[in-house]
């Protein structure tokens, strides 16, 4: 029996995650998947990028404005405050895979009209739905450590009752993985003291470069 790949047909990405762990394969793949129904509205899916060979994988919460119109993940405004905090501490691009929890856009239209799409936070059920991508880049990757950015991709890992607060500065584990857990960087753009937002976003991928000597 062929797979069902009806939208909200409860089976989330799943029946669009092929068997092969070529992250050109996933992402080629990914393309078509209609898993949740934020397919609709965002310009394209939006999957990891990095090497198979990265040895710290950066998990977020879904790609931005930004991120959805070019393709990429961690091109805006946040993606230049991570690389920022990145070379502060050493973590070099080819150890880095970068993807996000949820791989398409979830926005609404700013008040009023015009062209600003207002960024909304993925649910839980469309953050479950998405999981199987996630699972299937970090079968591919199997990288040393997994730096949580944020309560999104948190939830991703360890569910609903996930929460940043209680989980920042330990390390973790699942499946046998380090997990590091952090803020988004987003929210250092949205803090009101933005240099000790950073210095603090830096402290805790330095512990994340420490995890991985």
């Amino acid at each position: 029996m062929a797979p069902d790949r009806t939208a909200g047909s409860g089976a989330g990405a799943e029946p669009y995650v092929p068997s092969s762990r070529s992250l050109k394969t996933l992402s080629t793949a990914a393309e078509e998947c209609q898993g949740c129904e934020l397919y609709r509205n965002a310009t394209q899916t939006v999957f990891g990028s990095g090497s198979r060979q990265a040895r710290i994988l950066l998990l977020g919460e879904q790609p931005g404005d930004q991120e959805d119109r070019e393709g990429l993940p961690f091109i805006g405004p946040a993606g230049r405050v991570l690389d920022r905090a990145l070379a502060r501490v050493g973590i070099e691009e080819p150890d880095v895979y970068r993807t996000n929890a949820v791989k398409h856009f979830r926005w609404k239209p700013a008040p009023g009209g015009g062209k600003r799409r207002i960024h909304q936070p993925p649910t839980q059920e469309q953050i479950s739905a998405c999981r199987p991508w996630l699972l299937a880049e970090l079968d591919a990757v199997r990288p040393d450590v997994i730096v949580v950015l944020g309560g999104s991709a948190g939830k991703s890992l360890f569910g609903s009752a996930f929460r940043v607060g209680e989980a920042r500065g330990t390390v973790r584990t699942w499946s046998g993985i380090h997990v590091v857990v952090t803020i988004h960087p987003s929210a250092v753009l949205r803090a009101d003291d933005r240099e000790g937002a950073f210095e603090g976003f830096v402290a805790d991928l330095r512990t994340a470069a420490e995890v991985m000597k």
